[in-house]
């Protein structure tokens, strides 16, 4: 039963009151028809409103099922109209965008049913109006009563007790009208049907009761109700109405739709921001991808170096960068300060030199099964010179190695590198490197070289006496090697050296090309520094400067040939090492052995209170200076039978005596212990290993500390790292000051994305209108203009991302052709995600304002917007 109890209803327009309804007391049956006469202002359409929930009244009571609605929330006038209300209107009012039959699904779709059943049921009522054959069409393809048979299977979807009819049949032909007429009185035989009209014809011929009604006052009742007539009371329908965002999705996807290029140029411009930083992030991705390959390659050619004598060159260079430093005072207008990183320098300087105990961190490397999977290589260096000739050069007898092309114009001395540790570091590490030396050991990993590189003819050596040739990747090398190497005359060239440092015009001619047979044809003979000895009386002397003694000892010495020609291959950024003979870690080992197993070195360690290069006992002060006063009397008298020449030679005799030391003769002699390297080189795997490699190193040093023994720890440099660190950040830098500046026209678009999803919100307001009389709540409003963002949000994201991929291909070509780098610019799968998913917050958050403003919107107003 639904009773009105004085109801009055008061519209303030500034400071004027108008009152539509003025004390309305009416109780309706549960199953009749009546109709609502009266002139137009009279009141009748407001009442109608405030029975169905859409309007509220200012005072008085609306009881529906003996319930008073005084305490009603806004939910629950929603649930209200969605199951006990159904309403038809003059103007249809039906969402054009959406299908007959998806109008009529609506108030279920808040209802909760299920599709199949909201589905079934729409059919069914359908049906039931005559409208079967027109579920598909959209409502501008029917006629007017058709549209309005809608709108009443619309009304009865949810069998409401209640159905609300507005000039039903003010928009329709006379005979579409009885038609219509018919068909309500016909719904009306099972439930209340209340109708506003101003035509008596109609009501006197259709209606079981009709009230009139003049200036907001009940002006006559043909048929009021009697308390014998009231059925008992049924129990008001709560459940709480829901839509789901699936089903907003479905509303705001067929209006936009209707303005598809308008919903396409809304996207795109939300999706120029998008575009911006996805270029942005291309690239910075691809120069972040290309230094990640380029570091993993690099690490085959700079490995971490531990030397003995050591000086952490990345804690210099950042001294020297005053990464730590800052100004002693505050800036000052008209002064200028020093930043004091001099001190800084000094004392890392003093503090970071020392020496490292390889010895020790050998055994670790060679017994923790760890370090083996985190390197490629672990490459030990001897402070052990290998001496190599070639027999056939076009000079003659050369020694190749070391090299000595800068001998031969006078620049050997200028670029000998060794001395101090920081002088080692800044030339290279090692004398042999100072020198530009030919000969270099290659990694101890077959594996990893034959990734790196492609055998152009022969194989890798397999013995210790085999060397393999390496080009670069044009099969080319310097002339450099081919003086070095003794191809090309040394003499010549230091002629020519010296006509140009006189300033004569010299012409050198191109270097002839050579074939693979006339390389792979080259020997070379390695001598060792024992060799060079030989024994007189009771001493040994150095024959070097020997011809005919060098030239026999080099005849006779170990034989090396080349067996292979390799090339880097196109997967290898940078080759471990190109224009240059690479032997194995077996030729280095051969010579330690070879060396330590000389008749002088034995005698040496056999005797190392001797000196073996003078037959004299070592001094017990080194450096202590040649007195004849020192002398007995015994040897005064032998040096005064000695002739000039003897007697100087003897002095000479005991004055390097006065200077030798044990180590220092074998240092001399080259005869070095396996065990304890002068150098390690460890070739990580990739930059991750790197990182475990150096944890690794950290943990070691720990653990040497706690157990006492501090002069065990290893100090190291990382130069490459200490480098790429500082380029990554500074593309990093770029990349997040780009972002920032793109990200600007991101929020820009947004907020133009906020204006347009409000000017959607003006142009949908009938349908907010419609949604909230089928009992829609203020948040599924809400709801649905957040899913028009949202599928805005999501169409701009992914167009910004595909035109990204279709720019990144002439982006990359322009690239290869400017740098010759293929695949600079690539998009981040993630990235790409990522930026879809900013899109969608920041579309969403842009919709957020007139999304609650559409919610806020009064229903009835709503409906009256065209």
């Amino acid at each position: 039963m639904l009773e009105l109890k004085n109801i009055t209803k008061e519209y303030r327009t500034g400071d004027e009151t108008v009152q539509a309804l003025k004390g309305i007391n009416l109780k309706f049956r549960s199953n009749e028809f009546v109709s609502i006469l009266g002139q137009s202002g009279s009141g009748k359409t407001t009442m109608l409103n405030i029975i169905g929930g859409l309007d509220q009244y200012s005072s008085g009571d609306l009881l529906i099922n003996n319930k008073s609605t005084k305490d009603f929330k806004e939910k629950d006038w929603d649930t209200y109209r969605n199951h006990s209300v159904g309403f038809i209107f003059q103007s249809y009012n039906l969402i054009p965008h959406q299908s007959v039959l998806a109008n009529v699904e609506l108030a279920l779709t808040l209802s909760g049913v299920s599709k199949d059943e909201r589905r079934e049921r729409a059919r069914d009522v359908l049906t039931k109006v005559g409208l079967k054959d027109h579920m598909n069409k959209r409502p501008s393809q029917l006629s007017g009563g058709q549209m309005q048979r809608v709108a009443i299977a619309r009304a009865l979807i949810n069998d409401p007790e209640i159905l609300l009819a507005d000039e039903p049949t003010g928009a329709l032909d006379s005979e579409t009208s009885v038609q219509i007429m018919n068909l309500l009185k016909e719904i009306a035989s099972d439930r209340l049907v209340i109708m506003v009209t101003h035509n008596p014809d109609l009501a006197a011929e259709y209606s079981t009761r009709i009230i009139k009604v003049l200036d907001g006052e009940i002006l006559e009742d043909s048929n009021p109700t009697t308390e014998s007539e009231l059925r008992e009371s049924t129990v008001l329908k709560n459940e709480k109405t829901f839509m789901s965002f699936f089903t907003a999705l479905g509303l705001s996807f067929n209006n936009l739709l209707t303005k598809k290029g308008r919903t396409f140029l809304t996207a795109f411009a939300g999706s120029i921001g998008i575009i911006g930083i996805a270029l942005i992030l291309s690239l910075s991705n691809g120069v972040q991808n290309y230094i990640s390959r380029i570091e993993e390659d690099t690490l085959s050619s700079y490995p971490l170096t531990i030397e003995e004598s050591t000086l952490d060159m990345s804690v210099i260079m950042q001294a020297l960068m005053g990464v730590n430093a800052s100004a002693s005072n505050e800036a000052t207008d008209g002064e200028v300060t020093a930043t004091p990183i001099m001190k800084d320098v000094m004392d890392t300087l003093s503090n970071r030199q020392g020496s490292n105990n390889l010895e020790a961190f050998k055994t670790f490397l060679e017994t923790d099964s760890r370090v083996g999977d985190v390197t490629n290589a672990i490459q030990y260096s001897y402070n052990l010179p290998i001496n190599i000739y070639s027999q056939d050069s076009v000079d003659g007898v050369l020694k190749v190695n070391p090299s000595q092309v800068l001998d031969a114009i006078g620049m050997g001395q200028m670029m000998a590198g060794g001395g101090n540790p920081l002088q080692n570091a800044l030339s290279g590490g090692s004398a042999a490197s100072s020198q530009m030396n030919i000969w270099t050991e290659m990694l101890d990993n077959q594996d990893l070289l034959e990734t790196q590189y492609d055998t152009l003819t022969g194989r890798w050596p397999e013995e210790a006496n085999e060397v393999v040739l390496i080009v670069d990747e044009n099969n080319s090398v310097s002339d450099y090697m081919l003086y070095a190497l003794g191809l090309l005359s040394q003499e010549t060239l230091a002629d020519n050296f010296e006509k140009i440092m006189n300033g004569e015009g010299v012409d050198m001619e191109d270097a002839p090309a050579y074939s693979y047979d006339e390389l792979m044809a080259m020997t070379f003979q390695l001598v060792l520094d024992t060799d060079m000895y030989e024994k007189e009386n009771d001493h040994w002397v150095n024959r070097s400067d020997d011809e005919a003694f060098m030239e026999d000892v080099i005849a006779n010495s170990q034989a090396l040939k080349i067996v292979g020609i390799m090339r880097p291959n196109e997967e290898a950024i940078t080759g471990q090492e190109t224009g240059s003979i690479g032997y194995t870690s077996n030729l280095k080992e051969w010579v330690i052995n070879q060396t330590n197993e000389a008749t002088i070195v034995k005698e040496q360690k056999e005797n190392p209170e001797i000196n073996v290069f003078t037959g004299l006992e070592f001094p017990e002060d080194s450096g202590e200076e040649f007195n004849l006063a020192n002398l007995s009397d015994e040897q005064r008298a032998y040096m005064a039978t000695l002739s000039e020449e003897e007697l100087a030679e003897l002095i000479a005799t005991y004055q390097d005596n006065a200077n030798a030391t044990y180590d220092a003769n074998l240092a001399t002699l080259g005869a070095v212990d396996l065990a304890k390297p002068s150098s390690i080189n460890i070739y990580a795997k990739d930059f991750e290993a790197k990182d475990s490699l150096e944890a690794l190193i950290a943990e070691y040093n720990d653990a040497e500390t706690e157990a006492g023994r501090d002069e065990n720890t290893i100090t190291y440099s990382d130069l490459v790292g200490t480098l790429m660190s500082s380029v990554t950040s500074i593309i990093n830098i770029i990349s997040y000051v780009l972002i920032a500046f793109v990200g600007v026209s991101l929020v820009v678009s947004s907020i133009m994305i906020g204006i347009i999803t409000y000017i959607s919100v003006l142009e949908r307001t009938k349908e907010i209108g419609i949604l909230r009389s089928v009992g829609a709540s203020k948040k599924d409003i809400s709801r649905v203009f957040n899913a028009e963002t949202f599928i805005i949000g999501l169409l701009s994201g992914v167009l910004g991302i595909g035109i990204t991929l279709l720019l990144n291909v002439p982006i990359n070509i322009i690239i290869k052709n400017m740098t010759g780098i293929s695949g600079i610019s690539s998009l981040p799968a993630m990235g790409g995600i990522g930026l879809i998913l900013i899109s969608l917050i920041l579309t969403v958050i842009a919709g957020v304002i007139p999304s609650r403003m559409a919610a806020k919107k009064d229903p009835v107003e709503a409906l009256r917007s065209e």
